[in-house]
């Protein structure tokens, strides 16, 4: 064979060619678009039919003897341009290890991540790179591999410091020239991947035309589809091929690691007899297909072609293993070539990343698992930070990902939002796959810019438009309405829209992290994010009544909302991440805003897990249940509850605290207690209520919203988690937020909070808290659940009788007005009402928790002032009497229960006493005559005794018979 001329980069076009391959294109287009010699083509065409799949044993023994003579050895001389042996052996001799290790992970190797130096938690080492660097004197994170990544060791970008292992270190001799040089004078690398594609093509019969060495003989292939399970394809295959259980178990195991295996060989009509065969009245059928002999033939050589290039590779690159599998081992050899130098890499993400939604809407159309589709490569390519800027400037990657991920997303409600609850299989099936979409997205704001460029500037903005279309479908989704009279029938979905929220909890962080980074960014970016909420809810008000409130001399304008009879939605993601944003403008001047729609949503929210705190929804089932939980969650907090906190504390610092106060009495459906004479109340909301003006001015410790850092929350996170119990360092990370690189920052702080105490013999080693850090301790801790408040007031009464409230930092300058909460007069209204309740002989429309809220508020000075001191100190006095009334109560019911349990016991002896002397009587009576001899047998002394022990039973027979 002739070598062909050609001035064509050759790895730039196989990147290229190799992801613009359609169906459309013809064997003849492919020859002639690709410039590639003919010969070679019909010489592959010719021999190929007359070596493989010639009975219906694949991959006999004496195919592994001709192939490599007849069809490898002409494209090793075609290679080297001498005696194979010689060339590869001089290419072999003057191979020196690469700077990048490039070693590929098997499923379930162990894989080694520093924490202290790695750019993301992708970036990852062997065992061989690892023992030999620095990194082994690090924090670092052990896992094991599912497979198909490969060792970063000497990718200076994937390590903040120490990218070399001692192997790997950098040398004279680059050998990434030599490989350079070998893959471009080597026609041949872009023949067999030509050859390989063209093969496993779906209209790959066009092969046939050149193979005119044998009849029409076929195969009936058998492909692995991922759904069906052991027992549905041995059971089917014995119905279809008449086969025994062995043979059929054979058979599958042979597909489960190959991909395919053949059942049937012969004419057309005895294959397609076995395929029609295949149906079963409880799944779908197997994927069968009938192929013909030659089809069959060149893809087995195509599998052994690609496994042979890996084999040369190898003389210049080690550490290449290859699984069977066609699929795995064009992966395989990705990593070992193209992605293992700088140049190639970054041709084949380009032609990855203008193919991106054609490959994406091939894989979810597909049945095989991610690992095995070409879009798994993405994670190679988008966590390299320069590539990724690249990719986003040039081919605006970032937008592409989030409208495919759209795309496939179609099902939607009347107002655009997306609708999971009549989701069919088969959707279901789609929305498992397209997350992987989201991981994507991830690894391309894994790494925040240092510095923008315009061009940076204005595609991440254009991204982010997309990225608010997004939340948009998402706003208000899932909606709920209490049920009433009936428990609700059947409970509804709701895990779909709480996957896809977890899916999106770091990408929304990571977005505000960008939006951070830069302030022309963040102002542009929030005047977006303001704008998608606008929409949203530009007819919040449509259709709902507005109405006035007034109260303690002060009027404001709102609507008639009560969420106990409206719908109410969980998911708010474009508020949120507004709120996120509002948190950074701390130093910027804000625009004008409606703080009564930006704090109105995240309101409904809150009151909404008030209601189902306080009993009202519970004949909605176990869905909201599981809702309300994830809403406080650690998994999801961060980017819901605490967001709609720091929302309703954004809209609170820019309105009159007494319009704020009236319209959450409003949400919360107090108002017309604490503005009427009504008695009828729940306690539970009013507690609610007064537990967010709590948190309120007292939740400080976010940045923006406070004047704290990072370190400052985290801090103050262990301590109140220590206050519950000592915990082991596992327990305490699984209970803080993990950022995107799967770190909490505990490690950092937990020195200056907490003192180790080591395992015992049988023990585990626990944190305990430092005496000195218990003055942190707030009783109306955020993130406390119900279960946590009340083991923190049973292990740590000193905590909440003793400590005065933790002092708080400082607001930021944007959030500074809340303070002023506590000092207006509808404030002082609510609390003043509750004293006064206090106070009333009956004392029942007040609690406990109550007043200690109360005297929360009534920590400051001014407020002691503003209301009068005799009521404050009777309210606590009766207090005082409430609680010593209680104990008192719960002494007498101990004692009058103990008494009645005394009591039914005694009663129960006498009535046992009386069964016994009833039948006593019974058996005399109707023994008398026998009971007479005895007493005239026995002695004097004891007859007379044994009478008188009778004749004292109260019966009349008995005294009769005496």
């Amino acid at each position: 064979m002739a070598a062909a001329e050609t001035d064509r980069d050759v790895p730039s076009a196989l990147c290229s060619e190799f992801l613009n391959f359609s169906a459309k294109d013809t064997a003849a287009k492919w020859l002639q678009v690709s410039n590639l010699p003919k010969e070679v083509y019909q010489h592959l065409a010719c021999y190929v039919p007359k070596i493989y799949c010639l009975g219906p044993n694949l991959n006999p023994q004496n195919e592994d003897l001709l192939a490599p003579l007849l069809l490898q050895s002409p494209l090793e001389w075609y290679l080297c341009g001498e005696e194979p042996s010689v060339g590869l052996a001089k290419l072999e001799q003057n191979n020196q290890p690469s700077q990048l290790c490039g070693h590929v992970f098997k499923v379930g190797e162990p894989t080694y991540s520093c924490r202290e130096c790695a750019a993301d938690p992708t970036c990852v080492l062997c065992m061989q790179c690892f023992l030999g660097s620095v990194h082994k004197e690090h924090r670092y994170r052990m896992t094991t591999s599912g497979g198909g990544g490969f060792c970063d060791c000497g990718d200076t970008e994937a390590w903040k410091k120490g990218p070399y292992c001692q192997k790997h270190e950098p040398n004279i001799s680059d050998s990434s020239q030599k490989i350079r040089f070998f893959l471009g004078g080597g026609v041949c690398f872009m023949i067999a991947f030509h050859y390989c594609m063209l093969v496993y093509w779906e209209k790959c019969n066009l092969l046939i035309l050149f193979s005119r060495a044998r009849g029409d003989t076929y195969y009936c292939m058998l492909f692995n589809d991922e759904v069906h399970t052991y027992e549905q394809v041995i059971y089917t295959l014995q119905k279809a091929v008449n086969c025994t259980q062995k043979e059929a178990v054979s058979f599958a195991t042979t597909v489960d690691r190959d991909g395919r295996k053949s059942v049937r060989f012969g004419d057309f009509q005895f294959c397609e007899q076995a395929k029609s065969r295949n149906t079963s009245r409880q799944t779908k059928p197997l994927r069968v297909q009938v192929m013909h002999s030659s089809v069959v033939a060149h893809q087995c050589f195509a599998l052994k072609a690609l496994t042979w290039l890996g084999q040369i590779i190898r003389y210049s690159v080690s550490n290449l293993v290859f699984p069977a599998g066609a699929r795995n081992v064009y992966h395989q050899l990705f990593m070992s070539s193209l992605l293992m130098d700088t140049k190639y890499k970054k041709l084949f993400a380009i032609q990855f990343a203008k193919n991106y939604e054609r490959l994406q809407n091939d894989y979810v159309k597909d049945d095989h698992d991610r690992e095995f589709s070409v879009t798994d490569l993405s994670v190679q390519m988008f966590t390299v930070p320069s590539l990724a800027r690249m990719l986003i400037t040039e081919e605006n990657l970032m937008t592409t990902i989030i409208r495919t991920f759209m795309d496939h997303l179609r099902h939607r409600d009347l107002q655009g939002r997306f609708q999971f609850e009549r989701y069919t299989a088969q959707q279901a099936f789609k929305f498992r796959r397209v997350q992987s979409l989201i991981g994507d997205f991830k690894y391309v704001l894994i790494s925040r810019p240092t510095e923008w460029t315009d061009q940076l500037r204005e595609k991440y903005l254009e991204s982010f438009d997309a990225f608010l279309e997004l939340l948009k479908c998402m706003q208000g989704m899932d909606p709920v309405v209490r049920q009433v009279g009936q428990h609700i029938e059947m409970e509804p979905e709701w895990e779909a829209a709480f996957t896809l929220q977890m899916k999106l909890t770091h990408i929304i962080s990571m977005m505000q992290e960008w939006c951070a980074s830069d302030e022309r960014v963040l102002i542009e970016a929030y005047k977006k994010c303001l704008s998608a909420l606008t929409h949203c809810h530009s007819g919040f008000t449509d259709g709902e009544q507005p109405i006035t409130l007034s109260m303690c001399g002060h009027s404001v304008d709102t609507i008639r909302y009560c969420v106990s009879q409206e719908k109410v939605s969980i998911h708010l993601p474009v508020s949120r991440l507004l709120a996120g944003l509002h948190a950074l403008l701390s130093k910027t001047e804000v625009s004008e805003l409606s703080p009564p729609m930006l704090i109105e949503h995240p309101l409904r929210c809150l009151v909404l897990c008030a209601q189902v705190h306080a009993g009202m929804w519970r004949r909605n089932g176990f869905s909201l249940v599981n809702q309300i939980y994830y809403y406080h969650n650690v998994k999801c907090r961060v980017e819901m509850f605490d967001k709609d906190l720091s929302m309703l504390q954004a809209g609170a610092s820019m309105m009159d605290p007494n319009h704020f106060l009236m319209i959450m009495l409003s949400r919360f459906e107090l108002y017309h207690i604490f503005s009427s004479d009504v008695v009828q109340q729940n306690n539970t909301l009013i507690e609610e209520m007064l537990h967010l003006v709590i948190m309120i001015v007292g939740e400080r410790y976010t940045a923006g919203v406070g004047q704290v850092e990072c370190s400052d929350e985290i801090r103050r996170e262990i301590v109140h988690q220590l206050c519950i119990r000592p915990m082991a360092h596992s327990e305490l990370v699984k209970a803080l937020p993990e950022n995107e690189n799967k770190e909490t920052g505990m490690e950092r702080v937990i020195d200056s909070v907490a003192s180790f105490k080591k395992p015992g013999v049988t023990g585990r080693g626990l944190y305990k808290l430092r005496p000195e850090c218990a003055k942190m301790f707030n009783l109306y801790f955020h993130h406390y659940s119900r279960a946590d408040h009340a083991s923190v007031k049973t292990d740590f009464h000193v905590f909440v009788v003793v400590l005065p409230p933790p002092v708080l930092p400082r607001f930021s300058p944007l959030f500074a007005s809340l303070v002023n909460i506590l000092q207006c007069d509808v404030l002082l209204g609510i609390l003043g009402a509750v004293l006064q309740w206090a106070m009333e002989p009956s004392g029942g429309h007040w609690s406990e928790s109550m007043l200690q809220r109360v005297r929360l508020c009534l920590g400051d000075s001014e407020n002691l002032h503003k209301l009068d001191l005799s009521l404050i100190y009777r309210a606590q006095s009766r207090g005082g009497e409430h609680r010593k009334r209680n104990t008192l109560t719960v002494r007498d019911k101990d004692k009058a229960e103990r008494k009645r349990k005394a009591e039914m016991a005694r009663l129960r002896r006498e009535k046992i006493m009386a069964q016994m002397s009833e039948m006593q009587r019974h058996f005399i009576n109707e023994n008398k005559e026998l009971f007479q001899q005895s007493l005239e047998e026995l002695d004097p002394s004891t007859s007379s005794t044994l009478e008188h022990r009778y004749t004292c039973i109260p019966s009349e027979n008995v005294t009769d018979q005496t």
